[in-house]
């Protein structure tokens, strides 16, 4: 998922905020802002959600749901005019930006109230809000990556569908054999989208499935080039096999070849199956494949926290109580966009038996083997100045260890900068 947001109105906004202190200490009541990002379905679903929350406890919620490219610049708004949102959703990566500035409100006292509250939420979800001084936010949905596959293109090959045996190789292997030239000597079919720019989807998978790291252990320097069997993997498909589709390429599907009808694979989140639901061809979901150091795959997840200096913090963590609770987690899994974190809810019908009919198990099946997406301060400027050095990896006769090389010194230098 390539996602951006502006720093500099983040940085003053949260600076100001750190001399004020979270309202507390009264009883749950009033109104509350509550700020979101996603499609108009979602919003549908919030706004059913909020009318119940209301319903129940009499605290009225002011839903907004915005698209994820002016989300952030909502938010660094009504942070600048004093008026911050009791909740917003967060995006995992990116919260200990927001953390380090002093932008949050901590939810650790609320937490320690609710005795046994965080029993059954999958703990891997929890990992990426936790800091030393407690939960400064909490999941309120996650992801796995998977393979989807169109089963009437691999029919059309002669191939067999994708399954848990699979390598990395026969991954590219087939992906070779789905990749076909129109008469004009272009490429009209792909045989596997992957995203070279942010590392959730493919790349963090393939350096992990060949033994490798995103980050050092510290999440000082990055690691992403201290070996190199997994990028001369992609290069191969890039630029010798040339079944992955460059970004001019994508962008005449609207970025997304597979849901055109244009790739015959693509590696991505359970957030993807209702776009796919209406497409005319057949496709199902298979298990990330193995590489030489076992099946990996990358959990992220989608949370909320709270800002600090809101109006009415505790009616604010009534909302995410509310939506972390069994009866909340399973309105949003009838959405059909991501995996509950509730292991009540994700293990039951309302995420397991939805209406597109696909092996949803398989999402759930791969918290086993899943990592967690590295989570840094300085994560977006990071992630963008990797994402734009990858890009000379599709120029013709770019050698794989220049391109990843100069890849991992412009995200270290973007972090250093970060850090100032």
């Amino acid at each position: 998922m390539r996602r951006r947001m502006g720093y500099a109105v983040l940085a003053a906004s949260a600076l100001c905020l750190a001399t004020l202190a979270s309202c507390g200490g009264k009883k749950p009541a009033g109104s509350i802002k509550a700020l979101n990002w996603g499609t108009e379905q979602e919003a549908a679903v919030w706004n059913e959600l909020a009318a119940a929350f209301t319903k129940k406890t009499g605290i009225k919620v002011e839903i907004e749901t915005a698209e994820w490219s002016v989300y952030w610049d909502k938010i660094n708004t009504l942070y600048a005019a004093g008026t911050p949102p009791e909740v917003f959703a967060m995006d995992a990566p990116l919260f200990m930006d927001w953390y380090s500035r002093g932008a949050l409100a901590s939810l650790q006292g609320y937490i320690d109230r609710e005795k046994g509250f965080l029993e059954g939420v999958y703990p891997q979800t929890l990992a990426a809000y936790r800091t030393p001084e407690g939960f400064y936010g909490l999941p309120r949905d996650f992801q796995t990556v998977a393979l989807f596959y169109n089963k009437d293109m691999f029919d059309a090959a002669g191939l067999g569908y994708p399954d848990e045996s699979w390598t990395l190789e026969e991954l590219r292997a087939a992906a070779r054999k789905l990749t076909s030239k129109g008469p004009d000597g272009k490429i009209k079919q792909w045989g596997l989208q992957a995203d070279l720019w942010d590392i959730e989807t493919f790349m963090s998978e393939v350096v992990w499935a060949y033994g490798g790291e995103i980050m050092s252990a510290d999440m000082s320097k990055t690691a992403i080039a201290d070996k190199m069997e997994p990028w001369k993997l992609i290069a191969a498909m890039v630029q010798e096999d040339k079944s992955i589709p460059d970004q001019d390429s994508l962008s005449q599907y609207g970025s997304d070849a597979f849901l055109a009808g244009k790739a015959a694979m693509i590696t991505t989140g359970h957030w993807m199956v209702p776009s796919y639901a209406p497409v005319s061809f057949k496709w199902a979901v298979a298990p990330f494949p193995k590489g030489p150091a076992g099946r990996v795959t990358s959990i992220n997840s989608a949370g909320f926290v709270m800002a600090k200096g809101c109006k009415n913090p505790d009616a604010g963590w009534e909302w995410i109580k509310y939506v972390m609770s069994k009866e909340g987690q399973t309105k949003l899994a009838e959405l059909g966009f991501a995996i509950p974190t509730r292991r009540d809810v994700a293990e039951g019908p309302a995420f397991l038996e939805q209406a597109i009919k696909i092996d949803h198990k398989l999402f759930l099946d791969a918290v086993e083997y899943a990592r967690v997406k590295p989570v840094f301060k300085g994560y977006d400027r990071w992630s963008s100045a990797f994402g734009e050095s990858m890009a000379g990896i599709y120029k013709p006769g770019a050698k794989v260890e220049a391109v990843v090389s100069a890849a991992a010194q412009a995200a270290d230098a973007a972090l250093a900068g970060a850090g100032k």
